[in-house]
């Protein structure tokens, strides 16, 4: 069974930190570009970072620039996302999804994790 699932989503102050996990299943994500998304109550969906199959590229949305990591291992065909100084408005349903064909359109999503941050 092909499968995405996120993990490591919580409650955390500002300024701290979080790691987000998606773990495949039923496919190896090593030929995937693999991208995190997020969504806020009331708010469309966003691209938040993404990395390319080669590892040999990554993208950050500006609003999280110097403060998250995208990074893949592919012995646990998982990929993670670090979050550093983390900020209120950076509460939203976090989402992993992958695109075999690079055309951005993607094949597999999993089914998301909440990340609150609050004070």
């Amino acid at each position: 069974q092909v499968q995405l699932v996120e993990s490591g989503g919580g409650l955390v102050q500002p300024g701290g930190s979080l790691r987000l996990s998606c773990a495949a299943s039923g496919f190896s994500l090593d030929s995937y570009i693999i991208g995190w998304f997020r969504q806020a109550p009331g708010k469309e969906r966003e691209g938040v970072s993404c990395i390319s199959s080669s590892d040999d590229f990554t993208y950050y949305t500006d609003s999280v620039k110097g403060r998250f990591a995208i990074a893949r291992d592919n012995a646990k065909n998982t990929v993670y996302l670090q979050m550093n100084s983390l900020k209120p408005e950076d509460t939203a349903v976090y989402y992993c999804a992958a695109d075999k064909s690079g055309s951005g359109s993607y094949d597999y999503w999993g089914q998301g994790t909440q990340v609150t941050v609050s004070s």
